[in-house]
């Protein structure tokens, strides 16, 4: 039914043997998993001036040396994860180094973390996106709910077409992205050369602070304002992550691109930073309390003011905000890629449903996608597609993940130490331990500040979130523990049923219901019987003069139904016969249409789902459909067969 819309959508399914093909180069690395990291430089920005300005102007002085903060910690944890890459070329992302240095229990935090922190960064980057796409067109803002999840059944579909394809789609406005911004930072960097003087839309505006500031208040709000500008740092982790996705050399494809992500984003985000302060770009949680920007009128963001300033307001500024919006919706994409994946990992250790293990059609987990789409959206819905809101949950999964990572990385490494024998080898190990101990301690202090500063500001639906994603994965886990002890072979193996009784549910005398009669005579049980519950008292006796008409050579049984329901009367029935027989088994045999269109099946069916649903939780009882293929059923499968043919054969 749903066949020809799927391939147009999602394309024709992959062989096993061709998951070679879909290994990622540098190139296309980039765009898949490190366009959540280069997007963020798009708002870390404006959100420490946001911050900031809740203690009036005189506290945007500390945006440099904020963003010089958020830089040096961006280069520890770049350098951090390049060792993971090198260490763990079959993927190290926090919950495989958590579980093989730290425990079962470490593990399962940074895989709650993470998966939060997945979620999260579509909701937020899409959002963001979003806005970026209100700020150069105000008229769409109140349809902003409504784009954001456009946006995400898009990315969705492109990801359930495979990770090269996507990869393929995302790398023009990935690139795109970063070509204009640098762009934007040389032109600022001539005009400024050239003595011109570059102004924010904002710069006049004055700023009424909300918090007192002086002493330890001017220290907190410099804290929160870091914490929020470390937004810079989400998604670094997915490259270490997705390691077996690179094409050979694995692990130093992974680290180079790594490498190369660092230095763009670093270099966008210090000039960005800068731009900000040289043309004094004021912002404001609360819109209301920028003196000077007229009613009505919603703030542009940090980025959009300042290109504005750079640029003018011709195309080369659109192009800034066509890349800008596109970069942030894509930026989803690192979770598209990085939740499917940890997604599977804990499947296949017990800890998640095990279908979100298999491999779809196109080589991808599409049941992880589709959960992970299907969350974001509700996360959208929920806070009203408003960014400012969404970023306060963010971050705190980051650094949970960052510091279990690290601190994993430091014991890998001493277990290395312990088994290395050659000096240089030694000194080499050494000096990764020392990185990632760095690392270790860096996370985990800003860590401690993010949780300090964003626990009120709504961090704490996620402090709440992450124990109880824990505490369901140990659920889930033991679960499974008890179905595969409970299913395990026992000595004796199965012991035979001493009689098999049959029973075949009749509402009318024609073809489906005579060919279920045969094939349940075929099986030969050792007794069969037609059962009719008596509705109509007229049809149960029409019905009983064509049985015997027909000459039929199995018994039907009448069961009165004075409430005038249909499935009770037989489960009741079932259930009669096995307390007089605990021994015996039952066969139900249920004759059922298959129909070829979806508003069909609304018209046949309902009581045989209905029963079937029923006798499933009675033990001893087994459900046999026969199916009776309509006419239209036929005409489906051929159109199905007629557009597999048509559809293009996939490139080799």
């Amino acid at each position: 039914m749903f066949h020809t819309p799927k391939r147009l959508f999602v394309g024709r399914p992959l062989r096993s043997d061709r998951i070679g093909e879909t290994l990622l180069p540098k190139w296309l690395a980039l765009p898949v998993f490190c366009s959540d990291p280069l997007s963020s430089v798009a708002y870390a920005t404006e959100q420490i001036l946001l911050v900031l300005g809740l203690g009036g102007l005189g506290m945007l002085y500390l945006t440099p040396w904020l963003g010089l903060a958020v830089v040096v910690l961006l280069v520890i944890v770049i350098a951090s994860y390049r060792q993971t890459c090198h260490a763990y070329p079959n993927g190290g992302g926090a919950y495989a180094v958590s579980r093989e240095n730290l425990g079962v229990g470490a593990s399962l935090v940074a895989a709650s973390a993470l998966l939060v922190d997945y979620v999260l960064t579509v909701a937020v980057s899409v959002v963001a996106g979003v806005a970026a796409i209100t700020s150069a067109l105000p008229a769409l803002a109140p349809h902003a709910v409504v784009l954001s999840l456009a946006f995400v059944a898009l990315l969705t579909v492109m990801n359930l077409r495979g990770v090269k394809e996507s990869g393929r789609a995302f790398a023009v406005p990935t690139y795109g992205f970063v070509a204009i911004v640098l762009l934007l930072l040389a032109v600022a960097a001539l005009r400024l050369a050239a003595g011109a003087t570059l102004s924010a839309e904002s710069a006049g505006y004055g700023l009424v602070p909300d918090h007192r500031t002086g002493g330890l208040l001017t220290v907190f709000l410099a804290l929160r304002a870091f914490a929020s500008g470390c937004t810079a740092l989400t998604g670094v982790e997915a490259v270490s992550n997705g390691v077996p996705s690179f094409q050979q050399p694995r692990s130093r494809n992974a680290a180079t691109t790594l490498t190369i992500m660092g230095g763009l984003a670093i270099t966008m985000f210090a000039g960005i930073t800068a731009l900000a302060v040289v043309t004094n770009v004021h912002m404001a949680e609360d819109p209301s309390h920028l003196v000077g920007l007229p009613a009505g009128q919603e703030q542009r963001t940090a980025l959009s003011q300042i290109g504005m300033a750079v640029f003018g307001g011709g195309p080369a500024f659109y192009l800034l905000q066509a890349f800008t919006a596109a970069i942030l919706v894509l930026a989803a994409n690192t979770a598209y890629n990085g939740f499917p994946v940890l997604a599977s990992l804990l499947a296949r250790d017990g800890h998640l449903p095990r279908q979100l293990g298999r491999r779809g059609d196109r080589l991808v987990f599409s049941n992880g996608i589709v959960l992970l789409a299907a969350v974001a959206c509700a996360l959208i819905v929920a806070f009203d597609a408003q960014v400012t809101r969404l970023i306060q949950l963010y971050i705190i999964g980051v650094f949970v993940s960052f510091t279990l990572s690290q601190a994993g990385m430091v014991r890998h490494w001493s277990r290395e130490l312990r088994a290395a024998a050659d000096p240089r080898a030694r000194r080499t190990v050494r000096r990764a331990q020392a990185i990632n101990a760095t690392g270790a301690a860096a996370t985990t202090l800003v860590l401690l500040l993010v949780l300090v500063t964003k626990f009120t500001h709504g961090a704490w639906i996620v402090v709440i979130a992450m124990p109880l994603l824990f505490l369901l994965m140990l659920r889930i886990r033991r679960h499974y523990d008890a179905a595969d002890a409970e299913m395990a072979p026992r000595p004796g193996g199965i012991v035979l049923p001493s009689r098999i009784h049959a029973v075949v549910p009749v509402v009318k005398l024609n073809e489906p219901t005579l060919r279920t009669l045969a094939f349940a005579r075929a099986i030969r049980p050792d007794d069969l019987t037609a059962v009719t519950v008596r509705v109509d008292p007229a049809e149960t006796e029409r019905l009983f003069a064509e049985w015997v008409a027909s000459d039929i050579p199995v018994p039907l049984a009448e069961i009165d139904s004075p409430f005038r329901d249909i499935v009770q009367p037989l489960v009741d029935r079932v259930r009669s016969i096995r307390r007089q027989s605990p021994r015996d088994a039952v066969v139900v045999f249920v004759p059922e249409y298959v129909v070829g269109h979806w508003w069909e099946a609304l018209l046949h069916n309902q009581t045989a789902l209905r029963l079937k649903a029923r006798l499933l939780f009675q033990p001893g009882v087994m459900v046999t459909s026969v199916p009776w293929h309509l006419a239209s059923s036929h005409a489906a499968m051929d159109d199905e067969d007629l557009a597999e043919k048509r559809a293009p054969a996939p490139v080799r």
